[in-house]
């Protein structure tokens, strides 16, 4: 099953009031793996960002004065997500500005659900912990994802928190990254979770714990109680103790 995990920034909260897309960023999942295929745009929205906005994300107008325009990137976005399920957290909020930003196209693009299905992690949160702030923030902190990264909201940074979540939420999962994936996506180092399995010692019996065992087996047949037929000599040499 492909999956895309996605998140957007905006230059405010309502596409109703005409405010735009300035960051998408999408990460794809095959089989609850982290391909490490991903896709991610700055846009220029053509018109300014709320200062409130600006205060979550830390994008400014400066910065996206150089960057495309959606309807460049639109097709490749469409492309990429097509077929697959998005995995948005409160995902009404980023459809909304997305079917916004497709229509605005003049007919080439139909709604977003028309290419793919749509998963809510939030409504999924609210079912598994009513009752409970369940943003993303919270989230990691209840699943234990290190969000020390997160200075800002960061649409690809987002999707990266969000992927950990989801796969904890959904019925836990360690391995990420399928076998064919060796390469990071931005900022993914809180994804390398395989990083940071401690190494456990190997600790060997010693001499008299391997003669207790023999003692205990010989007694063990004694009674009748051992199934296999003969006992095998353990010797345990000093480089093992």
């Amino acid at each position: 099953m492909r999956q895309i995990i996605l998140d957007t920034e905006t230059t405010g909260l309502s596409p109703q009031a005409g405010h735009r897309i300035i960051e998408i960023g999408c990460l794809e999942m095959i089989n609850r793996r982290i391909t490490g295929s991903h896709l991610h745009f700055y846009i220029n929205p053509e018109r300014h960002i709320e200062r409130v906005a600006a205060e979550v994300h830390g994008i400014t107008d400066h910065f996206l004065l150089d960057k495309p325009l959606f309807a460049t990137i639109a097709d490749e976005l469409i492309n990429y997500i097509q077929g697959a399920e998005l995995v948005i957290h409160n995902a009404p909020f980023d459809v909304a500005f997305l079917d916004y930003e497709l229509n605005r196209l003049g007919g080439k693009f139909q709604s977003i659900e028309s290419y793919c299905t749509v998963v809510d992690t939030l409504v999924m949160a609210r079912r598994k912990h009513p009752g409970q702030h369940n943003n993303l923030d919270a989230l990691c902190r209840r699943y234990h994802v290190d969000r020390s990264n997160r200075h800002y909201h960061g649409a690809l940074l987002d999707a990266e928190l969000l992927v950990q979540v989801y796969l904890l939420m959904t019925g836990g999962q360690t391995q990420l990254f399928g076998d064919e994936f060796t390469g990071s996506v931005v900022n993914t180092s809180s994804f390398r979770r395989n990083d940071l399995r401690v190494r456990l010692p190997v600790l060997k019996a010693t001499a008299e714990e391997v003669k207790a065992h023999q003692a205990l087996l010989h007694w063990l047949r004694r009674q009748g109680r051992v199934l296999w037929p003969n006992e095998e000599e353990v010797v345990v040499g000093e480089s093992e103790r």
